[in-house]
């Protein structure tokens, strides 16, 4: 019998610790709604065949938003009144499919890493039933009900515990039932409950960047923990140009421009959009954006170019990195670009999924020299700053 994987991603709590307009979840953390690296994380894992969310009720549109265009997601299902009860709505709806392994994990962890995953899994495989566990640095002391020192503990056999948690799947469910059955609903972690079933869990290695996003200052902690993780800076340009053409109108950075002419190409032809996704690309070294969409191609004929922005930077993300700066100068004599400036930048920076303060848009003329000068067609130069964890490769 085939081995399959699941993980269980519990997205159902309020956040009330973190103040805020919206539920912490969907909060953005080092740029992105806090559910969404999360959730990618499982979704990109070579390992992991399924992996479902639970949400709170009432929250679908936070949900629908924080996780647009992420592929091969089960439905989110609705969480309970308790953590315990919302992880066990998630092993309900995956007892169909009857999954080997479940992972378990909070949302309010999104810096977890694939090397995490992989440990978990095969701790799981190993013990049914494992936890990642990071190491106590300083000194833990019990106390009375004085404030007085009862007990200096000897920390090398404690352990900070995380999420994601692993089990056997029929094991855990199991274990749910049970304590629901008897109305048990006070457990801390999945694993507390394991163990209150009489399973022995094991402990892996954690990770110290694996944090829990609680508090505001947790937010602030979190970015910079996730930036120092990006330590590759790389910085990539793009140049496009387009020649006029009929038509009665241009796109330049998203953003339909009447005008007397068309820009001519195999897309919507937009400039700026493109210099954009090559330089992109060029900082990533994964070509340019012929490689992936070749004017060859008829299924990108008309195409708005938007959606090769957005390829480029989810393939950002898709390597946990992050777009840090993104600068396009378009060179032309008319359209006049100043009007829409701002319109531009918002819709780049939407379409990028990046704040608009991280978004520059520039225009100028060439003077009326050369070909641009001469109203013949409009040149984007872009450059893009990426932060990408550091790897030899």
């Amino acid at each position: 019998m085939t081995s399959t994987v699941a993980a269980v991603v519990v997205a159902a709590g309020r956040g009330e610790r973190a103040g805020g307009d919206m539920p912490k979840q969907y909060r953005n953390v080092a740029g992105e709604p806090m559910i969404r690296p999360a959730l990618r994380a499982f979704l990109s894992h070579a390992q992991v065949d399924w992996v479902q969310p639970v949400i709170h009720p009432g929250d679908e549109s936070f949900y629908r938003a924080a996780t647009a265009d992420l592929p091969e997601l089960a439905p989110p299902v609705p969480g309970g009144a308790t953590r315990q009860a919302s992880v066990r709505a998630g092993l309900e709806a995956l007892a169909p499919r009857a999954p080997s392994l479940v992972l378990i994990h909070d949302a309010a962890r999104p810096f977890l890493s694939g090397a995490l995953i992989d440990r978990a899994i095969t701790a799981g495989k190993t013990t049914g039933a494992a936890v990642p566990g990071v190491a106590v640095a300083d000194t833990v002391k019990a106390i009375d009900a004085d404030a007085m020192v009862a007990e200096t503990l000897d920390r090398g056999r404690l352990r900070i515990i995380q999420t994601p948690q692993v089990f056997a799947f029929y094991l855990i469910l199991q274990a749910h039932r049970r304590a629901a059955a008897l109305g048990l609903e006070n457990f801390t972690d999945d694993a507390a409950l394991a163990e209150w079933a009489g399973h022995r869990v094991s402990v892996f290695e954690g990770e110290t960047g694996n944090v829990k996003v609680t508090t505001n200052e947790d937010f602030a902690r979190g970015e910079i923990l996730h930036l120092a993780k990006l330590s590759d800076v790389r910085i990539g340009n793009g140049f496009d140009v387009h020649a006029f053409a009929d038509g009665d109108h241009v796109m330049l950075g998203g953003v339909r421009i009447a005008h007397s002419r068309g820009l001519g190409g195999h897309s919507d032809a937009d400039v700026a959009l493109h210099a954009l996704v090559d330089a992109i690309l060029g900082a990533l070294a994964e070509g340019d954006i012929g490689s992936h969409f070749p004017p060859t191609d008829p299924q990108w004929k008309g195409i708005a170019s938007e959606r090769f922005l957005a390829f480029a930077s989810e393939r950002v993300r898709a390597r946990a990195g992050m777009i840090a700066h993104l600068d396009v100068t378009i060179v032309c004599e008319t359209p006049r670009v100043a009007p829409h400036r701002d319109a531009m930048r918002a819709r780049i920076a939407a379409i990028a999924g990046i704040p608009v303060a991280r978004v520059a848009v520039k225009a100028t003329t060439s003077e009326k020299l050369g070909f641009t000068g001469r109203r013949e067609g409009i040149v984007a130069m872009a450059t893009a700053t990426l932060r990408l964890p550091w790897s030899a490769a």
